[in-house]
């Protein structure tokens, strides 16, 4: 097998670069049927294959390893036959038509007339990136992309076609619709199209409808009988309350992304105060604002962003008096009584944990909430009920912790550090100069997805890249540094896309990712190259 080269992607990542999409195909079968020590997830794309690891060491093993593995040739697809019927009335069929010179008629039947392969997934969960048998229908995207593409419609793009399982922007060229539905969490697979899957597109001269994705799964708001521990009803979620575990790993070919807690130190700290084992479910509550009454006695713990934690007796109550409870510490809030949290302006995300976890159903394995795709409970809302589960064996509740939340330095500054790649070459030294040597600053329009940064102090600015055309997209790592025309970078949080376009600069370290999550708009944040050791290993082609 030949390998252009492989790279270390933030702390646990590697990207390795192959000459053609059969190779790619071909080592990610490999991957996928013989996973090496500490391989988490494998995400092939059109000329890279992602490989997500479950620590460092074994993230530069990996990268030395894959060298040495034997492949010939691209492994058979091994997959189903999806037919899916198509309704040819997309706003762009004309113009594909001009494109390739070919009839409406005749792109239909290119269209139609082939069957397509099932390449890689990414960008939503289940979107397939499907390569056909030939080159007809080669088309480039929409100069301007549409702002919504709805459910169900079936593009072209370069060699490329795909279906869009749900409403979303997109600048690929409309040449049908189809009422099959991509993505169905009600499926034992919910993607209809995997990766390896054969798709042949039949046309339909019957009228279709396009079907709409379904909600996202919410809460339950009550517990079976005797099941439940008790319940915590939500009386004000505040500006907003999830549910959040430690994600989903492992999904990413479907383009799922692992989501979970955005602060896994403070979650983690909540979980530990009350005995929970790692992996609870906790409430994420952003700014430190929610309130909530307990039916039946509970233990909790509230960490991560600063908040008052004011409990209030029950109206009556001559035994129990109105209290305030310290940040990081186990607490009892008994039957009836009310928990107002209050955020004091320290920190962005509060996690509270409750003894026994939030026993909710779970969506592909996990109870987190993500807000990219969708998937998991929806958000917290006034009156919901969520119930509390029970513990099993012997787990003894916390002592009282110091916060983790970050401090800055005597100017007000955030330090984060990072290590550069795996794109840092579209910079060069320069860029990666000017990433280090001057302030950034976290934007208001940041989310769970990211981070948007803008330019933290005068005289400072945008990134440049040293490179000309467009990167093909490929799999991205959690913190990772993206940069868009603008310049400006995007650093990934827990709901980051799996795949992006866009060169990736540097990503911040995982012991600094729970620090970033915390950074509230306006924070002025500095980072600090850290390159690992190994951070590349570069494998050179031999001469004709």
């Amino acid at each position: 097998m030949s390998l252009r080269d492989v790279r270390l992607a933030g702390s646990r990542s590697v990207l390795v670069e192959l000459p053609d999409l059969d190779s790619v195909l071909g080592l990610s079968a490999l991957l996928r049927t013989s996973p090496l020590p500490g391989q988490v997830d494998v995400l092939a794309a059109a000329g890279t294959v992602f490989i997500k690891a479950d620590c460092l060491a074994n993230a530069q093993a990996i990268a030395n390893t894959v060298r040495t593995l034997e492949l010939d040739v691209a492994a058979a697809a091994a997959g189903s036959l999806v037919k899916i019927p198509v309704h040819y009335d997309g706003e762009d069929l004309a113009e594909v038509a001009r494109l390739t010179s070919l009839s409406t008629e005749a792109v239909v039947n290119a269209h139609s007339g082939q069957t397509w392969r099932a390449a890689f997934g990414g960008f939503a969960p289940g979107f397939a990136y499907l390569l056909g048998d030939n080159q007809l229908l080669n088309v480039p995207r929409r100069a301007t992309p549409r702002k919504a593409v709805p459910a169900g419609a079936v593009a072209l793009a370069g060699e490329y076609s795909a279906v869009y399982p749900r409403r979303s922007p997109g600048g690929w060229q409309l040449i049908g619709h189809t009422d099959a539905v991509l993505w169905d969490l009600q499926r034992e697979n919910p993607a209809l199209i995997r990766p390896q899957d054969r798709v042949q597109f039949i046309p339909s001269r019957t009228a279709l409808t396009v079907s709409t994705p379904a909600d996202p799964v919410p809460a339950r708001d009550t517990a079976a009988p005797g099941q439940s521990s008790g319940l915590l009803e939500i009386l004000d979620p505040g500006l907003q309350s999830l549910i959040q575990d430690a994600g989903r790993p492992g999904l990413g070919d479907l383009g799922v992304s692992t989501a979970g807690w955005a602060d896994a130190i403070s979650a983690a700290q909540a979980n530990r105060l009350v005995g929970n084992r790692p992996g609870a479910a906790v409430i994420e509550n952003l700014m430190g604002t929610l309130t909530l009454r307990a039916r039946g006695d509970a233990v909790l713990s509230v960490s991560g962003a600063a908040a008052t934690v004011d409990i209030t007796p029950v109206p009556g109550d001559d035994f129990h008096e109105a209290r305030q409870i310290p940040m990081d510490t186990p607490f009892a809030l008994l039957d009836g009584e009310t928990l107002t949290l209050s955020g004091t302006g320290a920190g962005l995300r509060s996690y509270l944990g409750v003894r026994g976890g939030l026993d909710i159903p779970q969506v592909l394995g996990s109870r987190s909430t993500d807000s990219m795709s969708g998937i998991g409970p929806a958000p917290l809302r006034a009156g919901q009920l969520l119930p509390v589960g029970r513990l099993d064996g012997l787990q003894v509740v916390g002592n009282p912790e110091p916060s983790p939340l970050p401090v800055p330095d005597e100017h007000g500054v955030f330090t984060l550090r990072i290590t550069p790649g795996p794109r840092d070459d579209w910079f060069d030294a320069p860029g990666l100069a000017r990433l280090t040597g001057q302030l950034w600053k976290a934007s208001a329009d940041s989310n769970r997805v990211g981070i948007r940064l803008a330019l933290g102090e005068e005289n400072a600015q945008p990134l440049q890249r040293v490179r000309e055309g467009e990167l093909a997209s490929e799999g991205v790592a959690l913190g990772s540094l993206q940069v868009p025309p603008s310049g400006l970078p995007v650093l990934f949080l827990a709901d980051h896309p799996v795949t992006g376009g866009y060169p990736v600069i540097a990503a911040v370290l995982d012991e600094d990712l729970s620090a970033a999550a915390q950074l509230p708009p306006g924070a002025l944040i500095r980072f600090k190259l850290t390159p690992h050791p190994g951070t590349r290993t570069t494998v050179k082609e031999p001469r004709a």
